[in-house]
């Protein structure tokens, strides 16, 4: 289904004719989007916030184009394995919408945090994962690779950035969920393009109008 994105006139991203950002942050407005799963053999459903769209959405990319390279920016969202249990997650899938031109992007990096204090703290060992073709787009249903990455319990954040050109297709947002679940989704953009969020601030300090990014997991929990 052909979806279209209204950028919110005081927080617009508007690609210039020379290739570089006028003003705003990055946000986005949208209609409604039904969540994309791909069922793995003998995964199942480990954690799910990929409901409720607050028919906003914030971009989350490493954006290819090397003149564009300060709006690179990133969400990333927590979530819990219980006590007692460990979790290998072998899928991340995620609900999202591109802008004009309308994708693809190139592939998906994967990041999974430790916790510090209520934010994302340490890359979990060998929980970073680049360059991932997911199923689908602007919906993406990540399979990691291998045997998948095992948690024991404990909070985790875990990210989603699309690599995509930017003068050719456009850019990438990450849909926001009404409800919150834990902590509240966090964005950064580090080189600064944006002028906001050098490190980790949370996404309603942005003006989103929901606290937390749509994803879920897949895999197998003992």
């Amino acid at each position: 289904m052909n979806r279209s994105v209204l950028l919110l006139g005081v927080s617009v991203l508007a690609l210039c004719a020379s290739g570089a950002f006028a003003a705003g942050l990055p946000l986005a407005s949208l209609s409604a989007n039904a969540a994309l799963f791909l069922v793995q053999g003998g995964s199942k459903t480990l954690y799910n916030q990929n409901s409720n769209d607050a028919h906003i959405a914030i971009s989350s990319e490493n954006l290819t184009s090397g003149s564009s390279s300060t709006f690179d920016d990133q969400g990333v969202d927590d979530f819990v394995v219980p006590k007692g249990q460990t979790w290998t997650i072998t899928e991340v899938d995620v609900t999202g919408q591109y802008s004009q031109p309308p994708g693809p992007a190139n592939s998906e990096n994967v990041i999974f945090y430790r916790n510090k204090k209520g934010m994302p703290g340490k890359p979990v060992r060998n929980g970073t994962f680049d360059n991932l073709k997911g199923t689908g787009g602007p919906d993406f249903a990540i399979m990691l690779p291998g045997k998948g990455l095992k948690l024991e319990a404990g909070r985790y954040w875990v990210s989603v950035i699309a690599n995509i050109d930017l003068p050719s297709e456009g850019l990438w947002y990450w849909e926001v969920t009404s409800r919150q679940h834990g902590r509240q989704g966090m964005w950064q953009n580090p080189r600064g393009g944006y002028d906001a969020c050098r490190t980790w601030c949370t996404i309603e300090s942005l003006g989103a109008t929901g606290p937390d990014f749509m994803f879920s997991l897949r895999g197998k929990a003992r």
